[in-house]
Formats: C-alpha cells, structure tokens, sequence
C-alpha cells in the first residue's frame, strides 16, 4: 500500500494521538496492578478476548461488515500474532521483573526496528543518514539503560528488558504489515485481528497456564483488566488503524515520544513507582534518536536557522 504523502497532523489527529498515548500508557499501569494476581499469557487471553468481544459488538450495532475470505482471516491470524498474542505475553512476562514505566521506555524503541525493516521490506521507506543516526543513538539509550544491570549480573532484569525489546521489534512487523488492511474499516480490522489472537492464545494459556483459570475476585484487579480490555486495547486500536489510514505509518510513530511520559506519570500517580537518573538518560537518548528518525523537527529547525542567516 502506498504511504500516506508525509503531513502535518490536523487538530482532531493530535488530539487523537494523545488520547492514544495515554490510553496505550495507561496499559503499562494496568498490567501491573493485573499481574498481581493474574499470570502474563492468562492476562493475554482475557485482554484480547474481551477486547475482540466488545468490538464485534460495536461493529455489528455500526452496521460493519467482516470479510469472508479465509484469506484476509489468515492474515488477520498473522497481525494478530505479531501485533498482540506475542508481544503482550512478553511485556506481561517482562513486567514481573521490571516496571511499567520502564517497560513503557524499552517499547519506545519499536521505530528503530520499523526504519531498519522497512528498508529491506518496502520500496518507499528507505534509510537516511538521519535515521541510522536515530537508530544508533536510540539503541545508545537502550545501552543506558540496561547497562548497570547487565554489569551487576541480575540476569532477571536483563532477561525481561530483553523480553520487552523483543515485543517491541513484533510491534515494528506489524506496522509494517498492517499496510495491506487499507481498504478496511479501522474497526473491522482491529476486530479481526483481536478475534485470531483470542483463538491463538486459548490453547496457549489451557496448556502453560491451567492454574490461572481460577480467576480472582479482587475488584481492583478486574477493574485494572477491564480498563486494560476496553480502553488500551479495544479503542486504542481503532483510535490506531485511523490515525495510520488517514495520517499514515511516519504520524502515527508519533505516539511513542508520548507513550512513556503517560506511562511514568500514571506510575507515579497510581503506583507510586520512581525511576532512577539512567532511565531518564536513556529515554532522553531514546527521544533524540526517535526525532531524528522522524526528521522533521530537525528539518524545521535547519530551515529556521536558514531563514535567519538570510536575514542577517
């Protein structure tokens, strides 16, 4: 699918990408209080299975319409896999080591991937100078970050940093992927692929996790599920699907310079969590490397310089 041309975003966009960020933030505070009690791939099924359930609603009292190609649904299966089943179970598992802020840092890295795969995989999404500079000095904020664990030895830590990383690079396949969905409605898509991840991790979560189907009654866990369900998940991907059908893949990455502010703020509020000076360092690193892959804030700026000298 063509790229949308690169645009400023409308006022109703930004008010939508922030809306984003703070719902997809938000989903970093929400697991945690879940993970209490609930274990990361039963977590999983309940998120995307409650999600896909109340958008199939939505979508049949709108009056949508599902594809009845076995096709679009096998692809909807592989987007479902990608963009769902297996990074949410592994920023689940992460987060029973590390915190939702930091995991939500570590998730921000997922436009590196995208530069670097859409290179190889799509024919208008080349590297620039600038964004393999952007790659470098965000995967230098990585480094920061993990470092002093690494060096101390506290393989826990490492292992669910990495973990989150790891989700991060399915979520830049799955950008790239969900091009071909174009032509669909964004709630149709965004049902579709919640539908194929909920049959993915049913025989999943049965197998590794037969004792977390006693569910707890705790109404601050099921509040924390419900709100991980429908806000972070239902809408936040048809808020998703139209920002990139309308606005295009290079606008809606904008979401990640946003997402782990939302997510440190909401630790804190909520949760009381604090991060330590490296942290902030590598995601300064990280948002440096993020606006130079982006490139127009440095492209702005080039031109004002410019200007300037012009006038003088």
């Amino acid at each position: 699918m063509p790229s949308p041309a690169i645009r400023s975003l409308t006022l109703a966009e930004w008010g939508l990408l922030l809306l984003l960020s703070v719902l997809w933030g938000g989903s970093f505070i929400f697991a945690e209080v879940a993970l209490d009690r609930i274990a990361p791939l039963t977590l999983t099924l309940v998120r995307v299975g409650l999600a896909a359930l109340a958008l199939f609603f939505y979508a049949v009292l709108t009056g949508q319409r599902f594809p009845r190609s076995w096709g679009v649904w096998g692809a909807f299966a592989l987007l479902g896999l990608v963009n769902n089943a297996l990074p949410f179970s592994l920023i689940f598992w992460g987060q029973l080591s590390i915190t939702g802020g930091l995991a939500a840092i570590f998730n921000a890295t997922t436009p590196f991937f995208t530069v670097v795969l859409a290179h190889f995989v799509t024919s208008d999404e080349k590297l620039s100078s600038a964004k393999i500079a952007g790659v470098v000095v965000g995967l230098l904020g990585v480094g920061v970050i993990i470092g002093p664990t690494a060096l101390t030895g506290i393989a826990s830590s490492v292992a669910a940093s990495s973990a989150v990383l790891l989700a991060a690079f399915c979520y830049a396949v799955a950008g790239i992927f969900a091009r071909r969905f174009h032509d669909l409605s964004p709630t149709v898509t965004a049902t579709g692929q919640l539908a194929m991840s909920t049959l993915i991790m049913l025989p999943v979560a049965l197998v590794l996790e037969p004792q977390s189907f006693t569910l707890p009654a705790s109404a601050a866990v099921w509040a924390a599920v419900l709100a991980l369900a429908l806000l972070s998940t239902a809408l936040a991907y048809v808020i998703y699907f139209r920002i990139l059908r309308t606005a295009g893949a290079t606008n809606v990455l904008l979401v990640t310079f946003l997402i782990p502010v939302s997510a440190i703020f909401l630790g804190y509020l909520m949760l009381g969590e604090r991060l330590a000076v490296e942290h902030f360092a590598g995601m300064a690193l990280i948002g440096l490397g993020l606006a130079a892959v982006d490139g127009r804030l440095f492209t702005r700026l080039t031109e004002i310089v410019r200007s300037r000298r012009k006038t003088l």
